[in-house]
């Protein structure tokens, strides 16, 4: 059995990772902050953590958009017309969130 504060360290060994993707550009943008909105929540924070809440916020902007698998369910046509939207929102995001994954990434690779 998994204890709490070693689920815990995993879950920021994952948000490391995503982070560094996002970052490298091997994730795309705002799908790795959809992820990493979820997992913040896993991993042990305050609820008005700086870095939390700025993912939280982007999350809820872009709810919105066809973002990772669900946009198998999309036809070409239609992404085709919502694109510019996930690029400004794509822009957005990053502009908004760069620091707080460059925050994560030093708090949780100790």
């Amino acid at each position: 059995m998994i204890k709490h504060e070693e689920y815990v360290q995993s879950v920021r060994k994952r948000i490391v990772g995503i982070a560094r993707q996002m970052l490298d550009g091997s994730l795309p943008y705002l799908e790795g902050a959809i992820r990493l909105d979820t997992l913040l929540a896993e991993a042990g924070l305050s609820d008005n953590d700086p870095d939390l809440t700025a993912f939280k916020l982007v999350a809820s902007e872009v709810d919105h958009l066809p973002i990772g698998a669900v946009r198998e369910h999309w036809s070409e046509e239609a992404l085709k017309k919502i694109g510019s939207d996930i690029e400004r929102a794509t822009t957005w995001a990053r502009e908004t969130t760069i620091e707080e994954c460059r925050s994560l990434i030093a708090r949780f690779s100790r």
